[in-house]
């Protein structure tokens, strides 16, 4: 006999690949579909609608497919309320919770869609029905009482569409390029860069000490001075090895001019921890005339807030490293709330980290010189980002002199 039953999908469906996606993975999971209804938008803007039955051998098999294309943003026919059960107690949390993707979300709640405030990836939801409010709120911030959100029934997805405009995202998609940076690209990339600043927006800079080691921190300087980063998060290594430079011209104990190894070198990364406890944090170091140039001098004299992440595996730290991991998830969320766009440059781990913040519609580019951690930011969710192969020192400069010629600062 088998079990069916109707969904709907609406929006930019066909030219955004989703009814594709959803036929592939209805059959991948041994289901099969019969298209009952479909409108398609006769123009370009118009959006399209598609009323499907997804048919299965048995419960657990369809309720597995109507999962899976739930995230696709398809959603039953008829539509009943979300169904609220009380957390028992703090970070406890009811059986079968729903938990949510970065892409926009809505919940029925007496019958009206409301959105789901501050979406990320991996979240709850938690419902005040009387408000009519909806949030997204991480596993450790449940309080006993508060209403959660259990399954799929009364969650609407809203799956991102291709961007309509053309952009270096509406062609590179979700996608990482094998090639280094050629000019077209970077070009393309300083010219989003400035329609998000032209916008309103806030662009952020994720980055690692192969920024420092490669001797790009003098491009991400100037971009900081000049205007075109919002918000820095790193770890203690970049700071660390920023200022290091900043101090004795080495990086890793490297002279960055030369790439030749300095007597005693080794300790340099640690000389410039030292004074900076001693003056008491990177402002005051600023401030005193310790630090007279490089990315921190920039964010503290430009204003620039800064979260620097710690890890197990930090020496010092400086004193602006946040060692405690959930205050620094914390700030990092603080400070990337209303950014357009992303730059996640060499750094694995705190480009992941960035990127399970982050909803879909944030403008992400990550640049790597290993194409497997482009892959694997992907593959953890940021399917929004594209990915370019290339070391910091050759993308950073690149991009710096593109945002020169187009904004008009390149000396004629």
């Amino acid at each position: 006999m088998g079990e069916s039953q109707e969904i709907e999908l609406r929006g930019h469906i066909i030219d955004s690949g989703i009814m594709t996606q959803l036929f592939d993975r209805v059959m991948d999971m041994g289901g099969n579909f019969e298209i009952l209804v479909f409108d398609i938008g006769k123009k370009k803007t118009d959006p399209s609608y598609a009323r499907l039955r997804i048919n299965a051998a048995n419960k657990d098999k369809l309720r597995s497919i109507l999962s899976e294309v739930h995230r696709l943003g398809a959603r039953p026919v008829e539509v009943k309320d979300v169904h609220l059960v009380p957390a028992d107690a703090d970070r406890v949390v009811p059986k079968g919770f729903y938990t949510t993707s970065n892409h926009p979300t809505q919940v029925k709640v007496g019958g009206e869609w409301i959105d789901v405030a501050a979406i990320e990836m991996d979240f709850l939801i938690v419902v005040d029905p009387v408000k009519k409010t909806a949030t997204a709120r991480p596993l450790g911030k449940i309080r006993k009482g508060e209403l959660v959100v259990v399954g799929e029934q009364g969650v609407s997805v809203i799956y991102p569409e291709r961007p309509r405009e053309q952009s270096t995202f509406e062609f590179m998609h979700g996608t990482v390029s094998p090639e280094r940076p050629s000019t077209t690209l970077i070009t393309k990339i300083a010219r989003e860069i400035l329609e998000v600043r032209k916008n309103g927006g806030k662009i952020a800079v994720v980055g690692g000490p192969a920024i420092i080691h490669t001797g790009a921190g003098k491009s991400l300087a100037a971009m900081i001075r000049k205007g075109y980063v919002d918000v820095l998060s790193a770890g203690n290594a970049l700071a660390t090895h920023d200022i290091e430079c900043s101090l004795y011209g080495t990086s890793l104990g490297m002279d960055i001019s030369t790439g030749n190894p300095v007597m005693g070198g080794h300790k340099h990364h640690l000389y410039a921890i030292s004074e900076i406890m001693r003056a008491g944090s990177i402002k005051e170091a600023v401030d005193k005339g310790v630090i007279k140039s490089g990315i921190m001098y920039e964010c503290v004299k430009n204003n620039v807030p800064f979260v620097l992440a710690g890890s197990i595996r930090d020496d010092g730290p400086l004193p602006d490293v946040i060692q405690d991991s959930m205050e620094a998830q914390d700030a990092m969320r603080n400070r990337l709330g209303g950014c357009s766009m992303v730059l996640m440059i060499a750094t694995l781990l705190h480009s992941i980290a960035v990127g399970n913040c982050l909803p879909s519609s944030v403008k992400t580019v990550c640049v790597d010189i290993n194409p497997a951690h482009l892959t694997k930011l992907m593959d953890r969710g940021t399917t929004q980002a594209i990915g370019i192969v290339s070391d910091a020192g050759t993308f950073l400069p690149l991009l710096a002199h593109q945002l020169d010629v187009q904004s008009g600062h390149m000396k004629k």
